[in-house]
């Protein structure tokens, strides 16, 4: 007589999300994404949102998480390791972005008015959130820790933007469109914060560019598995609910292969900040 055996079940695939999205409806794009990758690769999918972007690249480099929706410069020291990006990213039709440097509404701050002010930052590793920023201002001869008397994390846009409008700090960096486009510094903010909050916020300066968000695959995924990842991703604006995952999580209008090493010269971005 024949004994049947139990299937072994499959292991979840694990998709993971940045802390910079925030908390606010956090739970409910994971569960969407979720269910639409699990339908598209045929097998569970487990999406979660790491606590930092340090987090994030270890995951990745770890194989914790097969793939994530990674920040800028969490790609480059990922792809550095040896793992590839799949996509990145498109918003606009540009597939990079700039930082600007903002404070309150009325506040006239320049950058010869910013010692003794203070600054939040989103993470050390985001490139809008702190990166560009920082460089930027070296390159102006402002040194950040001799000028600002305190800068602190707070881990999402929304969060060192809300720090501004509270009074809580001075300045803080956020996302905006290549000049390119003919966009502000506005639209930036009202995608954190909604409709007309870039009313709220004077610009300080912009930054250089940097190449767009990216999803980074690890590198114990195997191939097929990695293939049909980046067709889903690049297919998802052919289906309604694609759609509107690319606005709710990605804040893209669609994807395109990232090209090999694509994200390389963040490092000098990186190493200036320091």
């Amino acid at each position: 007589m024949s004994v049947n055996t139990p299937t072994p079940a499959r292991p979840a695939f694990r998709f993971a999300l940045p802390p910079s999205l925030g908390s606010e409806g956090a739970r409910d794009r994971a569960d969407k994404l979720g269910a639409f990758l699990q339908e598209a690769l045929g097998k569970p999918v487990e999406v979660s949102v790491a606590p930092s972007y340090e987090a994030l690249a270890k995951d990745l480099l770890s194989g914790r998480a097969d793939a994530a929706w990674a920040p800028p410069f969490v790609c480059a020291r990922t792809e550095a390791m040896g793992i590839r990006v799949l996509v990145r990213g498109v918003r606009l039709g540009m597939s990079s972005y700039r930082a600007a440097l903002v404070c309150r509404a009325g506040a006239r701050l320049t950058l010869e008015k910013l010692k003794n002010t203070t600054a939040a930052w989103v993470d050390r590793d985001a490139v809008a959130g702190y990166l560009l920023p920082v460089a930027y201002l070296k390159s102006q001869g402002v040194e950040p820790a001799r000028t600002f008397t305190a800068q602190h994390f707070t881990s999402s846009y929304r969060g060192a933007l809300e720090e501004v409008l509270s009074g809580a700090a001075d300045v803080a960096g956020v996302f905006c469109p290549p000049a390119s486009t003919g966009l502000s510094f506005s639209a930036g903010i009202e995608k954190v914060l909604g409709v007309r909050a870039g009313d709220k916020f004077e610009l300080i300066a912009y930054t250089e560019e940097a190449p767009n968000d990216g999803v980074p695959v690890a590198m114990n995924v195997p191939p097929a598995v990695a293939s049909a990842l980046e067709s889903t991703l690049l297919g998802l604006g052919d289906k309604p609910e694609g759609q509107e995952l690319l606005k709710s999580v990605f804040s893209a209008d669609r994807f395109e292969p990232a090209p090999r090493m694509g994200y390389r010269a963040l490092y000098r971005v990186a190493l200036a900040s320091l």
